[in-house]
């Protein structure tokens, strides 16, 4: 029995991970996607006042895009001689955890009575959500789009945060193109 309980909460728990969303055209030609480009007006520190999306931020990401990419055996071209064109946007959200928890029992046998105690915890914390945008450069339509999100650590280092955004970019891209 205590086999199964712990089966089961480790079940629960791999299904609660935070795995990426990628959505895509079918219609769209993806083994003809050679080369890429970033679009001119590509920003991720656009509307966004957070501290933790600022310019440095926005180079790990594009460095960690172009890197995957790379890899991938996509060339980054000119604009001009691009298939494709990258775009990418991120936001951060606040959100609440809630955790109520038993602490003990009572039983009162003079009062004829039986009582539970129990505990709250409330945390906030930020959800972070990096959003990449690939487009087709001729049709000038959105032909694949890859999202993950992950709860945001304070207090890293830049090579904490610099690795922490190549894991996320090469999560995202995993499934580009999609076969």
């Amino acid at each position: 029995m205590k086999h199964i309980y712990v089966s089961l909460c480790l079940l629960m728990l791999t299904a609660c991970a935070k795995t990426p969303d990628w959505d895509y055209d079918k219609s769209a030609n993806f083994s003809n996607v050679k080369s890429f480009a970033w679009l001119p007006n590509a920003s991720l520190t656009k509307d966004t006042t957070h501290y933790q999306i600022s310019p440095l931020m926005e180079q790990r990401v594009q460095k960690a895009v172009n890197a995957t990419l790379t890899t991938q055996g996509l060339q980054q071209v000119a604009i001009e001689q691009a298939d494709v064109l990258i775009n990418y946007h991120a936001s951060v959200d606040s959100k609440i955890e809630i955790d109520t928890f038993t602490t003990g029992y009572n039983a009162r046998w003079d009062n004829w009575g039986f009582g539970i105690q129990n505990q709250t915890h409330t945390q906030n914390y930020e959800v972070g959500t990096l959003v990449i945008d690939v487009i087709d450069r001729g049709t000038n339509q959105l032909i694949w789009r890859g999202a993950k999100e992950g709860r945001l650590k304070k207090n890293q280092t830049p090579e904490q945060r610099t690795l922490a955004i190549e894991k996320t970019v090469a999560t995202i891209l995993a499934n580009f193109p999609p076969k």
